[in-house]
């Protein structure tokens, strides 16, 4: 791998080795190496443990009201083989791995030779730059993918996702605004809208208050871009 490369795959990963020597491992598959201790086998296989160790800490501390079978679930998705290969495609990570004659060309690819190099990134990351670095690095790529697998799991959850997001953005909490209501007092619906540090997002109507907020949260979630706009709220 050449100073150009290294320089590049520093730039997507938004952290700067000390020691860039170990990115040639990371991004070493067994097919194209003459030893596969030199592979990135081995820094995959620690990857694994650190990538689990962050997104369950990050869980704990992120959802406290959420029961272990919850956790469990949603930690399960993100540390599948498939969540780290789309993560590694959309860094582009399997462009610049070296494997060997043919791999190139095969569904693996963007399967799991790409989950391997997310995997040994983090490994490279973590035995470069410590703890800190690696987990910077995950919940960096990892946060969206947390919100929307945290509100398909838990779909009356929009307030809390969208409360979540405005502390942590802007250190402020959501606004509920009334809009409109209709119908007699024994058969009201309601218009509510959600505003975000003077940001009106479009509102929603339910058959209760609670219900439009709801859907409102999930309006704003929604042009936010931390839930893709096929989902659904009911």
């Amino acid at each position: 791998m050449d100073a150009d490369a290294v320089q590049r795959i520093q730039q997507v990963l938004e952290y700067q080795f000390n020691d860039p020597h170990i990115l040639q491992e990371a991004f070493l598959h067994s097919s194209a190496a003459d030893d596969r201790l030199r592979s990135n086998e081995r820094l995959e296989f620690l990857g694994d443990s650190v990538l689990s160790l962050v997104i369950c800490e990050a869980l704990f501390r992120r959802f406290s009201d959420y029961l272990e079978g919850d956790l469990t679930k949603i930690k399960s998705r993100l540390v599948s083989r498939k969540t780290c290969a789309d993560i590694a495609n959309q860094l582009k990570l399997p462009d610049y791995m070296e494997v060997g004659k043919g791999m190139e060309r095969t569904r693996a690819m963007s399967g799991s030779v790409a989950a391997a190099s997310l995997e040994s990134v983090i490994a490279a990351i973590y035995l470069d730059g410590g703890m800190d670095a690696a987990a910077s690095f995950i919940l960096r790529v990892f946060d969206p993918i947390i919100l929307e697998v945290d509100a398909e799991q838990h779909q009356e959850n929009f307030k809390s996702l969208l409360q979540q997001y405005c502390q942590r953005q802007y250190n402020c909490t959501p606004f509920y605004e009334l809009l409109d209501e209709k119908g007699p007092d024994h058969n009201k619906c309601f218009e509510i809208a959600v505003v975000v540090r003077h940001h009106r997002y479009p509102g929603a109507w339910g058959v209760t208050k609670k219900e439009a907020e709801q859907r409102a949260a999930f309006n704003a979630l929604q042009e936010i871009g931390l839930l893709p706009q096929n989902s659904g709220s009911d």
